[in-house]
């Protein structure tokens, strides 16, 4: 999956080192939205068919790639499979399948094949925070990045899902995803 350029990855990491120094040192936590509503439960929302659209950002706002989402889920006990067909802008296409385990108290863990080691999950109140770290291929080259996920539930069939792309421990792109439950979506194969 290239989301960006190699350009736009060098360029994004100079801009965000010029900034900084003018940056505060704020951070928030997935415990901050403890009492928000409704409440996120992956099993509840992540079951069935859904789609999604999104894009990428470099680190200055500007828009590098648009992409359509497929997904298919589904759960038996506390395990469940995610299975996602991506198609962008450009016409490339790509799968992913994840697989997920609820671990209680809002605690999850999850791999898939192009995510080093497993995904660690967090949800609380509205909100669900993943971090995993991912070989992200770029130019025919592939960089090892971290993803810094957030997914925030708006109502019973949207997920706004923002994901920070870090390298060296600067942000160097944004991932905007508007996921949709769609109880009449049949499957679609690519």
């Amino acid at each position: 999956m290239r989301l960006l350029s190699w350009t736009a990855l060098k360029n994004s990491a100079l801009s965000l080192l010029l900034l900084l120094g003018l940056s505060s040192c704020t951070t928030v936590e997935v415990a901050d939205y403890q009492d928000t509503q409704p409440a996120l439960v992956l099993e509840r929302f992540f079951n069935g068919p859904l789609t999604a659209a999104g894009m990428v950002q470099d680190i200055s706002g500007k828009v590098v790639r648009k992409f359509n989402v497929t997904m298919e889920a589904h759960w038996q006990g506390n395990e469940g499979v995610i299975n996602e067909w991506f198609v962008y802008d450009d016409g490339e296409t790509q799968t992913r399948v994840w697989k997920i385990k609820a671990l209680g108290n809002g605690r999850y863990s999850g791999t898939a094949g192009d995510i080093l080691g497993v995904a660690q999950g967090e949800a609380r109140g509205s909100a669900l925070r993943w971090r995993y770290d991912m070989l992200l291929p770029v130019e025919g080259e592939e960089y090892q990045v971290h993803f810094d996920d957030w997914m925030f539930l708006v109502n019973d069939k949207t997920i706004i899902n923002q994901s920070d792309i870090i390298k060296f421990g600067i942000t160097v792109a944004k991932v905007t995803l508007v996921i949709q439950k769609n109880a009449s979506l049949k499957k679609q194969a690519i």
